[in-house]
C-alpha cells in the first residue's frame, strides 16, 4: 500500500489545466484597449441609459468595485438594458487592430503540453476577434465566456452577490464571485486544484486561490496574498515556470474546437 502510494505521488501531474484570463492578460495593459474599453462604458451610461454625465466617473469606478464588471452593477442597481447592444457598443467599437500576431506567446502556448482553456467576462465575439487578432485561434481546448456563463436574459431572482450583502443583488455572473468560478469548472470539467490560473486582476486571484486555485500575477513583478507566482508578461511563462514544459510533448497541440469554435465578427 506504501508503494502504491509513494508510485502514485510521483506519476501524478501537478497541474492538468492551465486557465487564462484575455483582456490584460494575452496582451498587456500597454495595448490602450482597457482604456478604450472605459471610455466605451461611459458612453454608454451617458448616452443610452440616461446617467448624468458628472456622475459617470465614480459610478463606473464604484460599480466596477462592487460588482465585478461595470456592467453588472448597472443591473444590480436597476439599469435594464438588452446584453447584445451593451457589448457591442462597448466591445465592438474598439480599435482591435492595435493588437498584432504575437508569434512567442502562441509557441509558448502550443508547445506546453497541457490543456488551456480560457476564462473571460468578455463576451464570444469579442474573446474570439482578441484571440484572432493575436493570432491564438487554435490554442485553446475552450472558452467560458459571457455568454456561457450568463446564456440567456432570465426573469429568475438574481444569482450573483457582491461582497457587501446589504447592496442590491445582480443577475450577471462574473468575475470575481465563487459561482462564476464554479459554474466555469463544472462546465468545462476543470478540477481547481490542479489548474494554474492566469489573470492581472488581484481580485479575480484572490477568488481563485481561496477555492482551490494555483495563482499566476499577470503584468505584475509583486507578491501579494493570492498570488502564487508573479509575470511582468504572459511571455515570461516558461522562464518563470518551466516545470509546465516538462511532459509529453505530443499533448501540446489541442484542437480549438466546441465551445471554443467561435468565429471573429470585429
Amino acid at each position: 500500500m506504501e508503494q502504491d502510494d509513494c508510485y502514485e505521488n510521483v506519476t501524478e501531474t501537478k497541474y492538468d489545466c492551465l486557465l487564462f484570463d484575455v483582456d490584460d492578460t494575452l496582451y498587456p495593459l500597454s495595448s490602450g484597449l482597457s482604456t478604450e474599453c472605459t471610455k466605451n462604458i461611459r458612453e454608454y451610461m451617458i448616452s443610452k441609459l440616461g446617467v448624468e454625465e458628472e456622475k459617470v466617473p465614480e459610478m463606473c469606478a464604484e460599480l466596477y468595485k462592487e460588482y465585478g464588471t461595470t456592467m453588472a452593477g448597472l443591473r444590480a442597481v436597476g439599469h435594464d438594458f438588452d446584453y447584445d447592444d451593451y457589448h457591442s457598443f462597448v466591445h465592438g467599437r474598439l480599435p482591435y487592430d492595435w493588437l498584432k500576431t504575437d508569434h512567442t506567446l502562441k509557441n509558448l502556448l502550443h508547445t506546453v503540453p497541457i490543456r488551456k482553456v480560457i476564462f473571460s467576462n468578455g463576451n464570444e465575439a469579442h474573446v474570439a476577434t482578441v484571440l484572432s487578432r493575436l493570432g491564438l485561434e487554435d490554442c485553446f481546448e475552450d472558452i467560458i465566456c459571457f455568454e456561457t456563463l450568463n446564456p440567456s436574459k432570465s426573469s429568475e431572482e438574481p444569482e450573483n452577490s457582491c461582497d457587501a450583502p446589504e447592496l442590491p443583488k445582480t443577475p450577471i455572473i462574473c468575475k470575481p464571485f465563487e459561482n462564476a468560478f464554479e459554474q466555469a469548472f463544472k462546465i468545462a470539467g476543470i478540477n481547481p486544484h490542479k489548474t494554474l490560473f492566469f489573470d492581472d486582476s488581484i481580485r479575480n486571484l484572490q477568488t481563485a486561490k481561496s477555492i482551490g486555485l494555483h495563482t499566476v500575477w499577470v503584468g505584475s513583478s509583486s507578491k501579494t496574498q493570492g498570488v502564487d507566482y508573479s509575470l511582468e508578461s504572459i511571455h515570461n511563462m516558461k522562464e518563470a515556470l518551466p516545470e509546465l514544459w516538462e511532459g509529453d510533448v505530443d499533448k501540446a497541440d489541442v484542437p480549438y474546437s466546441g465551445k471554443a469554435a467561435i468565429e471573429a465578427v470585429v
